[in-house]
């Protein structure tokens, strides 16, 4: 048998003994990262009963099942990601890349002409743990974030979505704030203290 790495077992060493972890397994979350969504809704107050919600990068589906249960019965979430995802009660769920032509109207057509009210990207590559490498691709994800944003929103809509900051950061940034009415950083207590991500949330979405 392989043995693991140095930071394969220190992942696994904070990840057993990580207290959002045990929070998840004993609430019958997904995973860890609800506590992210909640602690950031709870401060921003993200979601309404009834909403349309996109929730890009869902698998395990923790975000989803949060948000399904903010929204109310006359609310939907629309889930997708190119893992699969374990099915969730009233969470509809496409497998596939939304930068696939195929998919992306595929969506479009279950998200329905009225508009989404809140997008949710919780997408990150597979990290290396270098800095000058994870950065790039996570901030390339984060704009593609952005650009579905811009097309699928309500007007007055808006948007959350994981970032790590590298080059280009500053630039993604203008490009939001081109976009939305008010974009402003998030950096939940649940996050992990060494990670670099951050979430911008964009809100108010601009009619050009």
């Amino acid at each position: 048998m392989a043995r693991r790495s140095k930071s394969s077992e220190r992942w696994l060493r904070e990840h057993f003994s990580d207290p959002f972890v045990k929070r998840a397994q004993a609430g019958g979350w997904r995973s860890r990262a609800v506590f992210k969504l909640e602690q950031m809704d709870q401060r921003e107050r993200l979601f309404r009963s009834g909403m349309l919600v996109l929730d890009l990068g869902a698998a395990p589906g923790a975000w989803s099942q949060y948000a399904r249960g903010r929204i109310g019965p006359a609310g939907r979430v629309v889930a997708t990601d190119i893992l699969p995802m374990e099915p969730l009660t009233g969470v509809e769920f496409l497998q596939g890349d939304f930068r696939d032509q195929a998919l992306y109207e595929q969506l479009k057509e279950r998200l329905g002409a009225g508009g989404v009210d809140l997008m949710l990207s919780d997408m990150a590559p597979n990290l290396s743990g270098m800095d000058a490498i994870d950065a790039p691709r996570a901030l390339y994800l984060a704009e593609l974030a952005l650009d579905l944003a811009v097309d699928i929103l309500k007007p007055g809509a808006g948007a959350l979505i994981k970032v790590l900051q590298g080059a280009g950061f500053q630039e993604f940034v203008a490009s939001a704030r081109s976009r939305f009415e008010r974009v402003r950083f998030l950096k939940p207590e649940a996050s992990r203290a060494r990670s670099p991500e951050t979430y911008l949330l964009a809100s108010g979405r601009r009619m050009v």
